[in-house]
């Protein structure tokens, strides 16, 4: 890389017009040979069309649901029990199955996701040895009740309507139920379901369900997911999306109606998905009044359940039942929560037209953390969403703090940060709850409401959520700790190598966190803030959560729908930064400084002139100089070329030019007066991710101007890449993305002039270890001091 530019002489004219030019000088296309004489072009702007699924009267290619779209529903009435004594659920349902669908139906598919806690399940079978040079003790304990643990579901009966048994058969973590005859298009069947299983231990089989067990008091708090048989999605991509459930690719699920009775403990306090149906019956007067006072409450949340009320109903087990009736519509899921030692906090929030009442279930750990920050997380949450993927359509959001590190369902989410026992806390902790509580009440929208496909696609729930949750972080406070979202944090994952792209199943995700949430986060931040700007991108945003609300979108349905709305070809970024593992890291190779020449010899010729004497002499030139010469022995040998300099200007040189004027047109001689310094950027595309170029450029004066080129820059040559730039005056310096917004790997080869790279170090002395002779006498050292000092102190008990 030089270190100052080349200067050139410019022998073809500039359009003027402007104080800062840009315009493309063609480069050489990369090629690779296959070994047969031919090449190909690494065609980085190529259409997605070969890709992307054709589309039709159900997916348009606009990314709309087509005039034909279907999709099938399930309506559960459902009975549950949860026994505290031997921590174990018992249920049963009637569910009713709506065939939406254009086929014939001859069987159906339930998931029965507790079957990954069944002895020698597949996601037992298929986990991976840990590192065994470092076992914790709690991890080696989570190994072992791993293999004894049976948490499996008991399926105890599978009827009809009216009770007639139902051929069914367990496939792992599914079940076909053969039904009796054809379920045609546009019919619906009713049948039967009940099962038992045994609950786990949370916090030591860790799972995104389970128990926590309070010693102290015994005590135990339920957060309970995937709990019930549910219908295996029928879909018009996958037809019945029963791909075997292993624990990460997450849920792929029908909408429908549900109508749950939550019996338990009768002192327990109940969370859960929907509206609560009897409070009169399981509430206390107190506890009602405090509700409606909630639902007028805008500004702060009002406690329903104090952490006094909660730490004095955990003191002593009721012995009788009772039974929690909830309702919830055009859902997807359906979860709960339950506790003797739940305080619990509640505060309106208006979304649209609708007041929404956002809530928090906590034990008296949570404190004081969660009833200061939990609440106002679930509105602050509400809030953002909503403005940037439509108005949040349900009646509650609540927040649960149990061992679930943090899960979704709608309506209702599991969270895990705490302070410590003594009610202190770290900033770590105080952030990570916010950011929890905003990442999972935003799953509302991806995938409860907005309802992709989790088994297959994670990045559709996780990226997109992490996406909405950077930015109301950013609206939380000033300088919010944001994990995800800026590109710079995305730097050293992308610079890595043990990666697969976005656009892989979620069970070969390689690095889950950074590649289902980091990168799809960041890429839709560079798409919103470098590429299409933030007015069309929250425009098309928007659009596509418009079209798929409580549908069920593909990634094409993503892709389509963004460029459609934006009016910009995107598939070269959809290309790069989903269906491939390339990074961004665009390099300046040199800059190349051209002069313009006039054509006048009174101008060009001093010109030449003073770049001629400001070359510096070779090593050889300077030696020589002081060597004798001869023609200054002999000075007759000089003549008129001793003296005559071609670069002086003579009569003949300005009355060639004269005549040169003459011949030129009005606007051609203004082009000769045209003062203006150019510069060509020699650019390369070293980490093949092609992305637009930010340039800021510095001018001599110390005044500085940007410039914003599209990613098409790298159209006809997806590797390198030239800039010319004219300017008003000299430029000193040259620098890419200069505000961090590509995730570049590599600002060393950001600047022209060439920076140094700023980094510290640090001194350390190396201290010499002790061998086991050493470690040996010092112990012995130390036991005869104990002996001696033991013998004095037994010396001075008997002289007292």
């Amino acid at each position: 890389m030089r270190c100052t530019p080349m200067r050139r002489t410019l022998r073809f004219p500039i359009d003027p017009s402007t104080a800062l030019v840009a315009l493309v000088l063609v480069g050489t296309l990369l090629t690779a040979g296959n070994g047969f004489g031919q090449t190909f072009v690494d065609d980085k702007f190529r259409q997605l069309e070969e890709v992307l699924p054709t589309p039709t009267e159900v997916r348009t290619a606009s990314g709309s649901p087509g005039p034909r779209y279907w999709q099938q529903r399930a309506d559960y009435e459902i009975d549950v029990q949860i026994d505290d004594e031997k921590q174990h659920l018992i249920g049963r349902e009637t569910i009713t199955y709506h065939n939406n669908s254009p086929e014939t139906l001859r069987y159906l598919w339930l998931q029965l996701d507790a079957n990954i806690f069944a002895p020698g399940s597949d996601a037992q079978l298929s986990s991976t040895s840990p590192d065994l040079s470092d076992v914790s003790f709690r991890g080696l304990r989570r190994i072992i009740e791993g293999e004894r643990f049976d948490g499996g579901v008991k399926i105890t009966e599978v009827s009809d309507k009216n009770g007639a048994e139902l051929a069914h058969t367990i496939v792992k973590t599914m079940m076909r139920v053969d039904l009796p005859g054809e379920l045609e298009p546009g019919g619906q069947f009713v049948f039967n379901v009940a099962w038992n299983y045994a609950i786990n231990d949370a916090k030591v089989i860790r799972a995104r369900t389970g128990y926590e067990y309070f010693e102290e008091e015994d005590n135990y708090l339920y957060e309970m997911a995937q709990w019930f048989p549910r219908m295996v999605a029928f879909t018009d991509v996958n037809g019945w999306q029963h791909k075997q459930f292993l624990g990460r690719g997450e849920f792929t699920l029908e909408f429908g109606d549900y109508l749950v009775k939550i019996t338990v403990p009768e002192d327990h306090i109940v969370a859960s998905t929907g509206e609560l149906e009897n409070a009169g019956e399981v509430l206390t007067p107190r506890q009602r009044t405090r509700l409606e006072r909630a639902r007028q409450s805008y500004e702060e949340p009002v406690l329903i359940v104090t952490p006094d009320e909660a730490l004095a109903n955990q003191k002593e087990k009721a012995t009788g039942k009772k039974t929690w009736i909830y309702r919830a519509e055009n859902v997807r899921d359906f979860a709960f929560a339950t506790s003797r030692k739940f305080a619990w906090d509640a505060q309106a929030c208006r979304i649209g037209e609708r007041v929404v009442m956002a809530m928090s279930y906590f034990p008296n750990e949570g404190e004081p953390l969660w009833s200061r920050y939990s609440t106002h997380s679930v509105v602050h949450a509400l809030e953002v969403y909503s403005r940037f993927a439509g108005d949040y359509p349900y009646p509650v959001a609540i927040s649960v703090n149990g061992p679930v590190g943090g899960m979704e369902y709608p309506m209702i989410c599991f969270n895990g940060p705490r302070p410590e026992e003594d009610g202190t806390y770290s900033k770590r902790t105080k952030y990570g709850l916010i950011s929890v509580i905003i990442h999972e009440v935003g799953h509302n929208w991806f995938p409860m409401i907005i309802n992709s496909d989790e088994r297959q696609w994670t990045w559709m729930d996780e990226g997109l959520t992490t996406f909405v949750q950077y930015l109301a972080e950013q609206a939380w406070e000033e300088g919010y700790p944001s994990r995800r979202g800026e590109p710079k944090n995305m730097i050293e994952y992308m610079r890595s190598e043990n990666q697969v792209p976005i656009m892989t199943n979620s069970e070969s995700i390689l690095q889950f966190g950074n590649n289902a949430y980091g990168k799809p986060a960041t890429a839709l931040n560079v798409l919103r803030e470098t590429v299409l700007g933030r007015e069309l991108f929250d425009f098309a945003f928007l659009e596509y959560c418009r079209r798929w609300s409580f549908k069920r979108p593909q990634p094409s349905d993503f892709f389509r729908s963004m460029e459609d709305a934006s009016g910009i070809d995107l598939d070269w970024f959809w290309r790069g930064w989903f269906y491939s593992t390339d990074h961004t890291d665009i390099a300046i190779r040199g800059v190349r400084h051209y002069r313009l020449e006039t054509g006048n010899p009174e101008i060009d010729k001093p010109a030449e002139k003073e770049e001629r004497d400001a070359e510096p002499e070779t090593i050889a030139e300077q030696r020589n100089r002081a060597l004798p010469k001869r023609v200054d022995r002999f000075p007759e040998l000089k003549d008129f070329y001793n003296e005559f300099d071609e670069l002086d200007v003579t009569p003949q040189d300005m009355e060639k030019f004269a005549k040169k004027l003459e011949d030129l047109e009005d606007y051609e001689r203004e082009m000769l007066e045209l003062d203006r310094e150019i510069y060509v950027v020699e650019l390369e595309n070293v980490g093949g991710l092609v992305m637009p170029v930010i340039f800021r450029v510095t001018y001599e004066d110390g005044s500085v101007e940007e410039l914003r080129l599209p990613a098409e820059i790298w159209k006809k040559d997806s590797a390198v890449a030239s800039r010319l730039f004219l300017a008003r005056q000299p430029i000193t310096d040259f620098e890419l993305d200069p505000y961090l917004e590509t995730a570049d790997i590599d600002r060393s080869n950001n600047h022209f002039p060439p920076k140094p790279v700023e980094s510290r170090f640090r001194l350390f002395k190396r201290e010499k270890k002790k061998n086991p002779m050493q470690k040996q006498r010092e112990a012995e050292e130390k036991a005869a001091e104990k002996k001696a000092a033991d013998a004095t102190a037994a010396s001075d008990d008997r002289d007292v």
